[in-house]
């Protein structure tokens, strides 16, 4: 019996919609394949449609099929002073770019990130839960733009996480609502608003996730 899911995904602004199907391919790697409406709005076709394939913690490969590239993503972990340090590199064949990411997780409350992309700037995120990991705050520093992001977290339940976030560069707030349920599935509301523009209207965005058998 193989475990497979369905993520559907709706923004309300553009009125488009998207899902991923995700099934398990050799050993515990996992294969995926992304369409939008378009790829059905007049009838099958190749619009709209990307395939992946996934195994955690070691690389992902996706394929934009209509337009005929691919990104690839590579991960590992060293150890610095003791401490474990997650690599991922990244490399977008079609943008020609490339970046490397780190991850440093000191102790469960204090996690620093660093993302560099080649040829342009850096950010540098830190991460530091409060109360059990009810409370998260994450300041983060864009090199490139002379700027910061800012966001914090909250669990209300064990399954449902509120998040609001400001980015000072381009004047976006967004506030997410999220549940992760082992039970009834996932599923995350997204609302974002440019304080920037002179009308300001939010962009809500939804999606959902479904677990079943095959």
């Amino acid at each position: 019996m193989m475990k497979a899911s369905l993520k559907g995904k709706y923004e309300v602004e553009k009125g488009s919609a998207a899902a991923t199907l995700t099934i398990p391919a050799a050993g515990d790697a996992k294969l995926r394949a992304s369409f939008t409406d378009a790829t059905f709005s007049k009838g099958p076709s190749l619009d709209g449609l990307s395939l992946s394939l996934d195994k955690p913690g070691s690389f992902i490969i996706d394929y934009n099929v209509p337009k005929n590239d691919f990104r690839f993503q590579f991960m590992n972990t060293i150890r610095v002073f003791e401490k474990p340090v997650n690599l991922t590199y990244m490399h977008f064949r079609g943008a020609n770019r490339t970046t490397l990411d780190g991850l440093v997780v000191f102790d469960p409350v204090n996690k620093v990130s660093a993302s560099y992309a080649f040829g342009g700037g850096a950010k540098v995120k830190y991460v530091y839960s409060h109360g059990g990991g009810r409370r998260t705050f994450e300041p983060c520093y864009d090199t490139e733009k002379d700027s910061w992001d800012f966001a914090v977290s909250h669990k209300i339940y064990a399954e449902d996480v509120v998040r609001a976030s400001y980015q000072t560069s381009s004047k976006v707030l967004g506030i997410d609502w999220s549940r992760n349920s082992k039970v009834g599935g996932s599923f995350k509301v997204s609302a974002s608003l440019n304080l920037a523009e002179e009308l300001k209207f939010p962009k809500v965005t939804a999606e959902s996730t479904w677990n079943f058998e095959m």
